[in-house]
């Protein structure tokens, strides 16, 4: 346990996790930005289709009501 002792002796260990911490939570700010602006995305182009005729408002209502997989990881 010589690394684990030195690495904590200078603070090291707490920066590492700090960084890893800051790391995840940029990681999940950019994965929150990126969903939303895909359904909002979505959302317009189904405003799109229903607008120019190629597609029902029941279509479309029943597109925007469709939730998405929960076994998808990222």
């Amino acid at each position: 346990m010589g690394w684990l002792d030195e690495l904590v002796s200078d603070y090291g260990f707490f920066v590492l996790v700090f960084g890893a911490i800051t790391l995840w939570c940029m990681i999940s700010a950019v994965k929150e930005v990126a969903v939303r602006n895909s359904a909002e995305r979505t959302r317009r182009e189904i405003a799109a289709y229903i607008a120019e005729g190629s597609m029902t408002p029941e279509q479309g209502e029943r597109l925007l009501r469709a939730k998405p997989k929960k076994d998808d990881w990222c």
